[in-house]
């Protein structure tokens, strides 16, 4: 199994909290509590995944925080921002039928549900709040933008790694 599917990142440090080594995680799941309770945690080190040991989590205002073993200052913590959370691809939450991670999206062929022409490859998922963006690398390098709604994208099947749209409503890639 190689690095990338080993690990699933699950959030990534923020901001301290406080000043006895809190720091705030800005969660990419949708289940923040999931950090409630945790023992440990892989942070990324560089290119490495670093086991880190969880005193205690808590959400608060529905964003966790975490309090990391040894480390009990402002200062120390501080240098932790910005580093991706990961737990092992084993310990996912299971998802509801029809659903699926946004990591599973990265690599799927894009086709156009009418033609069944091959359109792209999902190169990114980006979320925003009222909806997700699929980032479609098409033939030519460009970049098509698909908005992860049912009007956009008929089907979605990570198994197969395959994405259909309906192509006629989306707009020329830039």
């Amino acid at each position: 199994m190689s690095d990338s599917n080993k690990y699933v990142t699950v959030g990534k440090l923020g901001k301290t909290r406080g000043f006895k080594g809190e720091i705030w995680v800005t969660p990419a799941t949708d289940f923040p509590e999931r950090f409630v309770g945790l023992k440990s945690i892989f942070v990324r080190n560089r290119s490495e995944w670093e086991k880190m040991k969880i005193n205690h989590s808590v959400l608060i205002g529905g964003r966790p925080v975490l309090k990391f073993a040894g480390i009990n200052a402002k200062e120390d913590v501080a240098r932790l921002t910005n580093r991706a959370l990961a737990v092992p691809g084993d310990q996912l939450v299971d998802l509801p039928e029809d659903s699926f991670y946004l990591f599973e999206l990265v690599g799927c062929q894009v086709f156009d549900e009418e033609t069944g022409d091959l359109l792209g490859e999902v190169i990114e998922v980006q979320q925003y709040p009222a909806n997700d963006i699929y980032l479609v690398k098409v033939e030519d390098g460009k970049i098509l933008t698909v908005p992860a709604v049912k009007d956009f994208v008929v089907s979605v099947d990570v198994e197969a790694s395959k994405v259909l749209v309906r192509a006629e409503l989306l707009s020329e890639p830039e």
